[in-house]
């Protein structure tokens, strides 16, 4: 099983157990805080327990060993995931994305850590050109969590996402190979901690 290790949190391919706690957070969980932050503009169907699981197994390497999905784990327990599809093969450009349902996990830099260790074991995984990130205006955790792992806002389209009754903007981020390789080694000079990668 695959697993990147970092100070705070740990990614990894999900256990079965893994599976049935994003489950719970995911569909079962009376709040549903963060969904009100995770694409409240669009709907989704909800799975049953078996396609949830099932969906986990589906085109399931981008490329050898590079997993389209891992689990974020804080403290032993499965609480979000990290992700990540094609917008353009031809390219190299991948879009990512990152979510934490328990809310006793955010704002403490547990995101922050768990994007970062996602983005670099994308690009140092790959031949990847660039990573990309789509979020709205409302949601000001997710724009600061990628402005802190070094991407930059390239889209605004104006008022294009309605979140309960108001107007918000659509916002795409992204960061180029060589953007990564150049915020990495001043990360590194400043010693921020990256994730270790255990098989």
């Amino acid at each position: 099983m695959m697993k990147l290790i970092g100070e705070k949190v740990s990614l990894r391919e999900a256990t079965q157990e893994d599976v049935n706690e994003l489950y719970y957070w995911k569909y079962e969980e009376k709040n549903q805080e963060a969904k009100k932050w995770n694409a409240p503009y669009i709907s989704e169907g909800r799975l049953t327990r078996e396609e949830y699981m099932n969906s986990w197994d589906k085109e399931y390497e981008l490329f050898p060993c590079v997993p389209r999905l891992l689990a974020v784990i804080i403290d032993e327990k499965a609480v979000g995931t990290v992700s990540c599809y094609w917008v353009d093969k031809h390219t190299n450009w991948l879009e990512t994305g990152i979510v934490i349902y328990d809310p006793d996990y955010w704002s403490g830099g547990y995101g922050t850590e768990a994007y970062r260790m996602w983005i670099d074991f994308l690009f140092e995984s790959t031949p990847l050109h660039r990573l990309g990130m789509s979020t709205w205006s409302g949601n000001i955790r997710m724009m600061k969590t990628a402005a802190k792992i070094g991407m930059k806002e390239e889209a605004r389209i104006r008022e294009a996402r309605i979140v309960n009754g108001e107007y918000f903007d659509s916002i795409k981020m992204g960061i180029l190979r060589r953007g990564w390789e150049s915020y990495r080694s001043k990360s590194c000079n400043r010693k921020e901690y990256r994730g270790e990668l255990k098989h």
